[in-house]
């Protein structure tokens, strides 16, 4: 098998040259994502003259990742929190004057926008816990004056559902068994009006409603496997099946601007197909297929829908924005998000049904160094495992495994039971499965591409963050020798302490959590099961060489999990390696530093599997905030860029 150059780590970590690519509501202006001093930040150019671009924030630490138009058509609004502690303040910048304000500036809360309208520019609902840390409260607040006016006072649910005028009509909350209850809120009454079974809580939710309020979308699993769309007639009560699909829930929707009507739905298996309500659209969208290569996604639309931002999504290559007028029928390149990219040869991601142990189809992603079919010999292998564990692994680019395949590894994304988006049945057999038959389904993944002549069974790597680091961990402590090595990327050791440090806000999911983890933690049971299924307990078992990274600042999984598993193991003399970065949560978000730890995880891996390498350089770790607290003779090329 050939291999192509070496790709350097910054084009595939570094930051995007413009992403989040937006169009202003009255189309004047397109708005976009991109560094500014090498921090990300917003910018905004004429519509008609791109090349006139200007930034208007100027973040210096963390960047800007998110932002929406606020319907006046002149204020953007974005959220930022501190170093990663997930306390999002919400911030309004005018983009003419570039005069900032922050709508929430209460310390140490948490905000959420719930809804902006066209029926109300000036004004939008926001969630913010600042009265109760457990629960967000409901306000609406003028974006201009500042003026901020309690709409609801929460004390016991989870989720609001806000209609076009700006008025609370649903409130959920979760049941004593885990399930959910939809209640409507009118005049200030509250009464029930959907009880959701606890095996479709979380394939079962209501999405939005139409512009006059008649119509209620939402998915429903009731009855049925998959999570379907249906409208529900506010007046009659009336559901109807707009459309579903046998494999799997729905996963995206197409929205009218002007009438807030869905005109599409979506539903991925192994790659996202999308199903038109409106022919229009659906002819327009083919229409777009015939430009190039990928998967066509709408990303914006003015209010009077004559404007588009469309991009292609590819496994292979970076995301093409273009602007589409459609009263012209004039389709224009705009530009990338990552141009470097054109440059680099990458490859593709193969969509691969593997069959578990005991029958269940597991929808994996395959990426081999080579997109040559036959190989000439056994593969190192990295088993990339996705976190949630309620989340799922798509099709498309993404720089992980593009990175491990460049440097000869095959790469293995399995979407183990227990994933979203395969219907309630895979879903809930991830139930009390965690380090158990969610962990079988890794094995059997990984026996796959060895009984395919992929894998060498001597190298097999498990990675992952978040449920994937635990899964490296129970990895390397239930299964010591299936792995060669591992990574745990802000993975939990101990279950027990993950539950009794979970952030106050996750309190009304709390009932939930318990069906998803299998143990009531209150009761001695409970606990008992949990310490069964924690890998700090089994840290003896441990054989194979560790590798370990942790946010200082991270509220879902705390530090404490990889100090108290780095402690035991230390105490044991047993090998690890612990890079901490001080101003990092659940995960890396400055490219800083994730340029510093992929380049620490890429010695390691070569070193252990035998894989490619780009040598360790001093520009891998300039501004980094990387503390390696253990273990740094443990991966030779570390040691000359420890600080001290």
């Amino acid at each position: 098998m050939s291999f192509s150059s070496i790709i350097e780590r910054e084009v595939l970590f570094g930051n995007p040259e413009r992403v989040f690519v937006r169009l202003s509501p009255d189309g004047k202006y397109l708005s976009y994502i991109a560094p500014y001093e090498g921090v990300l930040n917003i910018w905004l150019a004429p519509l008609d003259n791109i090349n006139k671009a200007s930034v208007i924030t100027q973040d210096n630490k963390r960047g800007i990742h998110t932002y929406n138009w606020a319907f006046d058509g002149k204020t953007l609004l974005y959220m930022k929190d501190q170093e990663g502690n997930e306390n999002w303040q919400l911030f309004a910048v005018d983009v003419q004057t570039k005069q900032h304000r922050c709508l929430t500036p209460q310390l140490n809360i948490q905000a959420r926008i719930e809804k902006l309208t066209p029926l109300f520019p000036n004004k939008l609902l926001v969630a913010i816990n600042d009265r109760d840390p457990a629960y967000h409260d409901l306000y609406k607040i003028n974006i201009q004056t500042e003026e901020k006016t309690l709409i609801f006072k929460n004390e016991e649910y989870s989720n609001y559902i806000c209609n076009e005028n700006l008025e609370l009509k649903i409130l959920t909350k979760e049941t004593s068994e885990g399930g959910s209850s939809w209640f409507c809120f009118e005049d200030g009454e509250i009464q029930i009006f959907q009880e959701i079974p606890v095996e479709d809580r979380m394939t079962t939710m209501p999405l939005r409603f139409n512009k006059d309020g008649s119509k209620l979308y939402l998915i429903d699993s009731r009855g049925r496997n998959t999570g379907a769309l249906f409208k529900f007639d506010v007046a009659t009560g009336e559901q109807e099946l707009v459309g579903g699909d046998l494999r799997t829930d729905i996963s995206d929707i197409i929205v009218n601007p002007k009438t807030k009507e869905i005109e599409a739905y979506a539903v991925t298996h192994g790659r996202k197909e999308w199903i038109f309500c409106d022919e229009k659209i659906a002819t327009e969208i083919k229409e777009f297929q015939n430009i190039q290569e990928g998967d066509v996604e709408i990303l914006s639309r003015t209010l009077d829908d004559r404007h588009w931002i469309v991009c292609f999504l590819k496994d292979d290559g970076p995301l093409y924005y273009y602007h589409y007028d459609r009263l012209q029928k004039q389709r224009t390149f705009l530009f990338s998000n990552r141009p470097d990219l054109d440059a680099v040869s990458l490859v593709k991601m193969r969509p691969t049904v593997i069959k578990a142990r005991d029958g269940l189809d597991l929808m994996c992603y395959l990426s081999l160094p080579s997109d040559t079919v036959n190989l000439s010999q056994l593969l190192p292998l990295v088993l990339l495992v996705h976190g949630g564990p309620s989340a799922r692994d798509y099709w498309g680019y993404e720089p992980i495994p593009q990175w491990l395949a460049n440097r000869g590894y095959a790469v293995l994304s399995v979407n183990y039971r227990g994933s979203t988006g395969f219907g309630k049945d895979f879903l809930n057999a991830g139930n009390g499965e965690w380090g158990a038959k969610m962990h079988e389904d890794l094995l059997d993944a990984v026996q796959w591409a060895i009984d395919q002549k992929i894998a060498d069974p001597q190298k097999v790597a498990i990675m992952g963050g978040s449920y994937g680091g635990y899964a490296a961990l129970i990895g390397l402590t239930f299964t010591p020798d299936v792995f060669a090595c591992g990574i745990d990327i802000v993975g939990p050791s101990n279950l027990l302490t993950l539950v009794e440090s979970i952030p106050p806000y996750w309190k009304p999911f709390l009932t939930a959590f318990k069906v998803t983890i299998g143990a009531d933690f209150d009761t001695a049971e409970g606990k008992e099961f949990l310490k069964k299924r924690s890998p700090i307990y089994y840290v003896d078992k441990i054989r194979k060489p560790l590798l370990i990274c942790q946010g200082a600042n991270d509220p879902r999984v705390k530090q404490a999990e990889s100090d108290q598993i780095v402690k035991e193991m230390e105490e044991r003399n047993i090998p690890v390696t612990y890079i901490l970065y001080p101003d990092e949560g659940h995960g890396l978000t400055r490219p800083e530093n994730r340029l510093s730890f992929f380049g620490i995880a890429e010695a390691f891996l070569a070193q252990n599997l035998g894989g490619r390498k780009q040598p360790l350089a001093e520009k891998d770790f300039n501004s980094s905030s990387f503390q390696v607290k253990a273990g740094e003779e443990m991966i030779s090329d570390l040691k000359n860029y420890v600080k001290n």
